[in-house]
């Protein structure tokens, strides 16, 4: 291979690596979810380019509410998917969405737009 022929592979490796870490790795924060009226918990997740935190901690026991505030108009965040509790939600744009669940027990229950690119979880403690 020739001098050119390295710097595009390299450049190409570079760009796969990128977008992997984009899509799996950034913005993973995690906050956790404060107590509200009548026991329930609540936080608020901002839907802009994924979801911000990515990651919300719950206590076990407690019903959550997470408001979804889309701030964007981007086709792939319109719908919203929690498998674990059969919930598909439209998030209008620029407007805040609440969903409402009750973890059954401990663990990782995952959140994903429609298309699956964009992930998040409820982490249950």
């Amino acid at each position: 291979m020739h001098g050119g022929s390295w710097l595009v592979l390299l450049g190409g490796i570079a760009a796969i690596a990128w977008v992997n870490w984009y899509f799996l790795f950034a913005g993973r924060r995690s906050t956790s979810a404060a107590p509200g009226a009548g026991g329930m918990q609540e936080v608020t997740v901002v839907v802009q380019g994924g979801y911000s935190p990515s990651e919300v901690r719950v206590r076990q026991g407690s019903p959550v509410r997470i408001v979804f505030d889309r701030r964007e108009t981007s086709g792939c965040t319109e719908e919203l998917v929690f498998p674990d509790f059969a919930i598909h939600r439209f998030l209008p744009p620029e407007r805040k969405t609440a969903v409402e669940i009750s973890p059954p027990a401990p663990g990782a229950y995952e959140f994903t737009c429609g298309m699956g690119m964009f992930h998040g979880k409820v982490i249950v403690e």
